[in-house]
């Protein structure tokens, strides 16, 4: 049973509170001011915190502070009646998990609870559960392919977060297989026909978002009626306007509960956050959770066995695909390359690779002139550091038999002129 220290400096508060926390399964424990509960956390290491900002001697930020000091897991929710938005939202920079405006509605809280309560199971140092019942560590293992050590750590954070339904944000350039994450998420729900809505934000219109995810009065649209009991998959959430994220803080209050939130990205949020181009209260509420994916550069002992993995997927009328394989000397070229497509570019080598070869063994031939010969065109700061400073702008700017010539002369490899 997760355990809940309330502390409000009002005693009414804590009476009235406990009659609704306690019968939704949460043990409660109280103090009336944040000398007190800062003793008290320390001595049990409560699950949660709900505190009220305006206290004296020693208000909610302050106790938020120090407690986070104590304990940099500890999952703090304030509750405020007379601090703006901008002091609430002050607290989730300084690490709260969220807030709440008195007066609130109790399934409000109570769904609050609950998402800090699985934030707080996720983060904990005890044991994992067992994913849901229609995913198991098998099957995760058999979706993200490899062996590497920041693979291993992904698949390990995936088991864990299948077990709870609070909010996901996977953070990683594109191709390295979030997509997948976000299924696998969803098939631990339970539900096997619960929807898996997948929103691609780079694409939709400001108009569609309006009436699919906004909805009036802030209870979402069709895509969030949609997504009860499912899965909501929030893409490219950085190309939300600043208008929809701001509106969709309030969806999320409203509808958090209803399904399981995923969302990605591509950028770094929270710089974002910092630099005034994402809102920052709904990036606090969708990464308390974040998940990075390694690009696939960093993990170049896993392509192997991913070229086996997609070798199985292709088709060749000449083959059983089965017998197919890549050469050491191809697969050496294959570990060497930068992959900026990451899974989705190798995935597309090989597999048409595999559907057109007229022999069983791959060859360093047979691959793409991308891999086996990449070009690197010389910066400016190269070319300035050759002797003859006064070709660069030749280079720069004549046409490809000059180029060679000034190349030959600078003594820069001809090959890397593309």
């Amino acid at each position: 049973m997760p355990s809940v220290l309330i502390v409000d400096d009002l005693v009414s508060i804590h009476e009235m509170l406990e009659a609704v926390i306690q019968p939704t399964g949460f043990a409660t424990s109280f103090a009336t001011d944040g000398e007190k509960a800062l003793v008290r956390y320390k001595a049990e290491k409560y699950d949660l915190v709900l505190a009220d900002i305006d206290m004296k001697p020693m208000d909610g930020i302050t106790l938020l502070k120090q407690l986070k000091a104590y304990d940099p897991s500890a999952v703090i929710i304030m509750m405020t009646a007379y601090a703006s938005t901008e002091t609430a939202v002050q607290a989730l920079k300084l690490g709260a998990f969220d807030y709440l405006l008195k007066p609130f509605r109790v399934d409000e809280l109570i769904a609050t609870l609950r998402r800090g309560a699985e934030v707080k199971k996720v983060h904990s140092d005890r044991p994992v559960t067992a994913p849901g019942p229609s995913v198991n560590a098998a099957d995760i293992e058999a979706q993200l392919i490899g062996r590497s050590s920041k693979l291993t750590k992904l698949i390990a954070q995936v088991r864990k977060l299948a077990t709870v339904r609070a909010p996901v944000l996977l953070v990683g350039e594109n191709g390295t297989g979030k997509a997948t994450v976000a299924e696998i998420l969803h098939g631990a729900s339970g539900a096997p026909d619960s929807a898996l809505l997948r929103i691609d934000c780079s694409l939709s219109s400001e108009a569609n978002f309006r009436e699919g995810l906004l909805g009036q009065n802030g209870e979402g649209g069709s895509w969030v009626k949609k997504a009860k009991g499912g899965t909501l998959f929030l893409q490219h959430l950085q190309c939300l306007s600043p208008s929809v994220q701001q509106e969709l803080v309030g969806v999320l209050r409203n509808t958090a509960q209803g399904f399981r939130l995923v969302c990605t990205s591509t950028a770094d949020l929270e710089k974002l956050v910092d630099e005034g181009k994402f809102h920052d209260d709904l990036f606090y509420r969708v990464a308390s959770l974040p998940v990075q994916m390694p690009p696939l550069r960093e993990r170049s002992e896993d392509i192997p066995l991913l070229v086996k993995h997609y070798i199985s997927q292709a088709a060749n009328p000449a083959f059983d695909v089965k017998t197919i394989e890549f050469g050491q000397e191809a697969l050496a070229v294959m570990m060497a390359h930068q992959w900026p497509g990451n899974l989705t570019e190798l995935a597309q080598v090989v597999s048409n690779i595999a559907a057109n070869t007229e022999s069983r063994v791959i060859s360093a031939k047979q691959l793409p002139m991308r891999l086996r010969e990449p070009r690197h065109w010389p910066t400016l700061d190269e070319f300035l550091a050759a002797e003859e400073k006064h070709y660069v702008a030749t280079v720069l700017h004549a046409t490809r038999n000059d180029k060679v010539a000034a190349a030959k002369t600078l003594g820069v490899d001809v090959g890397a002129l593309g």
